[in-house]
């Protein structure tokens, strides 16, 4: 590939500092249409009965795949670097109450 087509496919990404700062999120829950998932980023505090939505992203069904994609490749190097990631089993964890928002959905 000659150096103008690396050019024209290089993707300069902005991080604004806000963004940069993140927000913390201890569950996902995650809808689907048939043209759209929808994940929402959530954090649930102990003792508080009340858990707000913090952040929502919205993937085309192909967007949905790369994402499944790259995060198991991320985990999969994670864990030969750190060991394996405990698996939570839905139920298991009292502090996480059950979710049920109506439609397909999945928890993370």
């Amino acid at each position: 590939m000659d150096e103008k087509k690396q050019k024209q496919q290089q993707l300069n990404i902005e991080l604004s500092e806000e963004v940069a700062q993140g927000i913390y999120s201890n569950l996902a829950v995650i809808t689907h249409s048939s043209s759209e998932f929808v994940v929402d980023f959530v954090r649930i505090m102990p003792g508080v009965p009340k858990a707000n939505v913090k952040s929502r992203v919205i993937l085309t069904p192909e967007h949905a795949k790369r994402l499944l994609l790259a995060l198991q490749d991320n985990v999969k190097k994670f864990e030969a670097q750190h060991g394996p990631i405990k698996n939570i089993k839905p139920g298991s964890d009292p502090s996480m109450p059950p979710m049920n928002f109506g439609g397909p959905t999945a928890q993370a």
